[in-house]
């Protein structure tokens, strides 16, 4: 049985992560589950760029990943589920900290989607591959 379901999304695609969003919804509706949907802000700290950027800068784009993601999940999902679902946006790999949510929550299942391959990743997306590699817990992609 499923307690909790973690889903994925980038919200500079909306669009096309509606099909993520609702494949989790109803995976997580199946067992009753807890559904948790994270958003990953770059880190630019270690990078060459990171030294442009002041920690300011990365709490103000935390602050409005987050409103974005409330927003990107209502829209598809409604206002109603959307009260349930516990928001998280977290800075760093997305990989890890996809990963590291959801060893935190005790997920049972992590959706994730891919997109469409180019030749250097052919089958899952370079995020998507990493998550279902590493995972101690299903993984369900969506393409």
């Amino acid at each position: 049985m499923i307690k909790t379901v973690l889903c994925a999304v980038d919200i500079n695609r909306p669009d096309e992560e509606n099909n993520v969003l609702e494949a989790a919804a109803r995976l997580a509706d199946m067992d009753g589950a807890q559904l948790d949907v994270i958003t990953v802000v770059p880190d630019f700290g270690a990078s060459v760029v990171g030294a442009y950027f002041q920690e300011h800068h990365v709490a103000t784009a935390k602050d409005s990943a987050g409103e974005t993601l409330r927003s990107v999940v209502e829209n598809c999902l409604g206002a109603e589920k959307n009260e349930r679902v516990r928001h998280i946006v977290a800075v760093g790999s997305v990989y890890e900290e996809v990963l590291k949510a959801a060893k935190l929550s005790n997920s049972d299942l992590i959706v994730i989607g891919a997109h469409r391959p180019d030749l250097k990743d052919y089958l899952l997306g370079p995020n998507a591959a990493r998550v279902v590699r590493h995972s101690d817990c299903s993984v369900y992609v969506v393409r």
